[in-house]
């Protein structure tokens, strides 16, 4: 029997080691199981969705800012591409303003000194100044006289939980805006809202992002110091450079890299519970904004979109297939299935392995009957021997270290 383990796992984990050694071919999202995230705390993800703003340029169109404040909230999409079921079956535009719910109509949300107003006039798709650019989602945030116009959108559905967020991004412009890719769950009290942020300060140094689990407060003024990190960005770079921005949102902790390397990892306050994913650009003349000078303008412009995440639905598939038991995988993730099935993970994909940015690529194929392995390793006393040395096999070629 102890033979019959090592064999058994020898052969589920052989074509991760021919696929370490060889090329990773890339697959459509519908071949793959599982997506699996590189980087110190790699997770398993079921799903993956990628938006990729490139080439439209049959959308392109720099739309003249609405200065009524009404008329700018109920705005229409700018371009088709906004009314699209590949946009709005995953993102909605969102008008609202930062007045207070119930308030005489003048009273302002929080320290707030100006008048917001998101309006889906500030979203739109723009070209390129350099030919190999090409065009961009841009998200655009002006002070004009009476209100701060802004720029918002989140997705429609408020059931993600952990995911891999980045975006290729840069965000330029005037001083005294907020630009921020973030998960967000409301509360009625501060200490129920839940929050994973990627914030920029075009009031701060262009070297500098804000990462934060929220609240990083209390609503007596106290703070949780340890909810945030101030960093400087590596290799020089600055926020108005093409970047890519990644936001990990895992079960024990956020993690946030800038092109590829680990700048910030928080446990402190780390999300729980099922959230909806939110992009925006603002100003309020509040103390973390700063004031905009009237006719000032700041902008994120954004050429890609891309996240592997999981759902509360897949959480729930997981329970009615397992319902005694649950399938771990990787250091800390837990594997959710696409389909309600007894095979598991069988075929495991990257994000990060990929030659092409936006398709997945395979890491690794295993047909091997995953529920007879499951009992031949844990079931017979070499099973912990054999699932010790088959994760250790695992990280080694994951992380090329030499065997």
């Amino acid at each position: 029997m102890k033979s019959h383990s090592f064999s058994v796992l020898l052969f589920a984990i052989a074509p991760c080691i021919a696929q370490r050694d060889g090329e990773h071919p890339l697959l459509d999202d519908a071949e793959c199981d599982c997506f699996l995230t590189n980087g110190s705390d790699p997770f398993f993800y079921s799903n993956h969705l990628f938006f990729d703003f490139r080439d439209l340029s049959s959308y392109a169109g720099v739309p003249d800012v609405i200065t009524n404040a009404t008329l700018g909230s109920f705005a229409p999409p700018t371009s088709d591409y906004f009314t699209s079921d590949a946009w709005t079956d995953v993102w909605e535009l969102q008008g609202w303003n930062n007045t207070r719910e119930g308030g005489d109509g003048d009273e302002l949300l929080g320290d707030a000194t100006v008048l917001m107003v998101n309006s889906p006039n500030n979203v739109y798709i723009q070209q390129g100044d350099d030919e190999q650019l090409g065009t961009f989602m841009t998200m655009r945030t002006k002070r004009l006289p009476d209100f701060q116009s802004a720029a918002e959108f989140q997705t429609a559905n408020l059931n993600y939980r952990f995911l891999s967020l980045r975006m290729l991004a840069r965000t330029i412009g005037s001083p005294g805006a907020v630009t921020a890719m973030f998960t967000y769950r409301d509360g009625e009290a501060l200490a129920d809202v839940q929050e994973a942020d990627i914030e920029i300060l075009t009031n701060g140094p262009r070297n500098v992002v804000q990462y934060t689990n929220q609240p990083s407060y209390t609503a007596n003024g106290g703070e949780y110091p340890e909810a945030t990190r101030n960093t400087t960005m590596p290799d020089n770079l600055r926020w108005s450079d093409w970047v890519v921005h990644r936001l990990d949102w895992m079960p024990s902790r956020s993690m946030w890299y800038v092109d590829g390397q680990e700048v910030a990892s928080i446990e402190v306050q780390t999300p729980r519970d099922a959230s909806g994913v939110n992009f925006n650009v603002w100003s309020n003349g509040g103390s973390w904004s700063g004031n905009m000078s009237t006719y000032d303008e700041a902008f994120m412009q954004i050429q890609w979109i891309e996240m592997v995440f999981n759902t509360t639905e897949d959480e729930e598939m997981r329970r009615r297939s397992t319902p005694h038991e649950a399938i771990q995988a990787g250091p800390r993730g837990r594997l959710t299935r696409r389909q309600a099935d007894h095979e598991g993970c069988a075929v495991v994909c990257s994000i990060d392995e990929t030659s092409e940015i936006g398709t997945a690529a395979l890491l690794w194929e295993s047909r091997a009957d995953t529920h007879s392995l499951k009992g031949v390793l844990w079931h017979n006393p070499a099973g912990p021997i054999a699932v010790a040395l088959g994760t250790l096999l695992i990280f080694c070629l994951w992380f090329n270290v030499p065997l």
